[in-house]
């Protein structure tokens, strides 16, 4: 490999010629392991979107002249559309501020811009990070990644599930078959109702992480290092704001107390607490699924799913619920994240948190894996999800917690000996009922009707 010569405060180094950056990514590069995980792209995208944003701010401040404005802008555009993505090699655990990936932004649009300009135009801290401090520029890019990767990919995801279930609780509001508490029989619901909980979760997980969001819509940008704004021109924290607002298409504030957004990840941990909640229902919604869909022969079997894939190596014809299964570990690996994000928002100390490439990282893991997993669990389960109406019969007509309708009738009591003795004597309940002589068969037909139930 062929490598140049760059310098920065600290000396001279090589770096690989055919690269954009400069010494700072490569001290980098060298100085942490480069096989763990790379810093995520969204990020970089959104450094990018910053970069352009303080260029246009700093023109306008009469800080910054045209040429260099529209060679920033130039390249930042070429970042955001993938076109550079092979210049940012670095790692997520590097320096807990994301100096680093700050700078290899900054370095490889001066040097991308330097080669556009055919001459050395752009310096990477003296232009390219005008009036910024990666302090400020990173925890901005963590809001603006989080709220356009759960704007594009977390809720077209979700919106498919609704409209799958909206679909699938229409078709089966009058399927009735046995409800459960506590994993045992219970009183009879419909198969849409059960279906109506599973849309709701989706529904309101939705909201809950959309007004959560809010707070992920006022910028640290124009905070600088500390948060007094040193260096910024006045209005430049209003004015970037505004750009980014306008280039994103999001409603990003400036910050009303910088001090408060340098040091401070609660609003991310609050957020990241809301799609924790999703998981957690997204968790239910596929456990339900495996459980009903258990068997096919020895177990609940009151649904079926699409059987996609042969499910052992051993055991032939088996087919197993895999889109539960990886949805399941998705919401686990989320509960997960939200623990390291928790606990990293804690260890904010005096002006700065420290800790802001694990947040970011695990935050947008959580939300890839939520979008792309949901939306396979949607399209190859949820989708193809079909009752068993003969089996939910059965099963509906063995349940024994039929016989809460009596309540009004015999009273608690004695429609709890009516079960016991249908249990023990394994007969059904209007046999039970009968030979204890608290109903007449007539009377037992008038008030066990399931459809009355639901």
């Amino acid at each position: 490999m062929e490598y140049r010569t760059e310098r920065d405060s600290m000396g001279e180094i090589k770096v690989p010629s055919w690269s954009y950056w400069g010494a700072q990514t490569q001290r980098s590069i060298e100085n942490f392991p480069q096989n763990t995980e790379r810093m995520p792209m969204p990020i970089i995208y959104a450094l990018s979107v910053i970069k352009k944003a303080s260029a246009i701010a700093n023109f306008k401040a009469g800080r910054l002249d045209e040429k260099r404005m529209n060679l920033i802008t130039s390249v930042c555009d070429e970042i955001s559309a993938g076109k550079l993505d092979a210049h940012f090699p670095l790692v997520v655990f590097q320096t807990g501020s994301g100096t680093q990936t700050n700078m290899n932004v900054n370095e490889v649009i001066a040097g991308r811009g330097n080669e556009l300009a055919g001459e050395k135009l752009l310096h990477p801290n003296d232009h390219v990070n005008m009036s910024q401090s990666s302090n400020d520029t990173f925890p901005t890019a963590i809001n603006i990644a989080a709220v356009i990767e759960i704007t594009q990919k977390l809720f077209p995801s979700l919106d498919e599930g609704i409209k799958v279930l909206e679909r699938l609780k229409n078709e089966n509001m009058n399927v009735i078959k046995t409800g459960r508490t506590h994993l045992q029989d219970a009183v009879p619901i419909t198969f849409g109702q059960e279906i109506s909980a599973w849309q709701e979760m989706l529904s309101r997980g939705k909201n809950s992480i959309s007004e959560a969001m809010k707070k992920l819509y006022p910028l640290a940008l124009g905070g600088t290092a500390v948060g007094t704004g040193l260096n910024a021109p006045k209005g430049f924290a209003e004015q970037s704001a505004h750009e980014i607002s306008e280039l994103t298409g999001q409603p990003f504030t400036t910050s009303s107390n910088k001090f408060y957004s340098l040091t401070s990840q609660s609003s991310t941990a609050y957020v990241h607490g809301a799609l924790k909640a999703l998981a957690a229902d997204i968790m239910k919604i596929a456990n339900d699924i495996r459980w009903l869909s258990s068997g096919p022969r020895c177990g609940l079997g009151e649904i079926s799913i699409p059987e996609n894939e042969p499910g052992s190596s051993i055991m032939p014809g088996k087919v197993n619920p895999t889109q539960c299964e990886a949805m399941t570990m998705a919401a686990v690996q989320v509960m997960g994240n939200d623990s390291a994000i928790g606990f990293a928002a804690s260890q904010g100390n005096f002006q700065l948190n420290v800790f802001l490439p694990l947040i970011a990282y695990n935050f947008l893991q959580s939300v890839n894996i939520l979008a792309g997993t949901f939306r396979f669990f949607t399209q190859k389960c949820l989708a193809g999800i079909r009752p068993n109406i003969e089996k939910m019969r059965e099963n509906l007509s063995k349940s024994l917690m039929l016989v809460t309708a009596l309540n009004p009738h015999t009273g608690y009591d004695n429609a709890a000996k009516i079960a016991k003795h249908a249990h023990r004597n394994n007969i059904t309940l209007k046999e039970a009922a009968v030979s204890l002589g608290f109903l007449t068969a007539e009377e037992y037909e008038k008030y066990i009707v399931p459809e009355n139930m639901v």
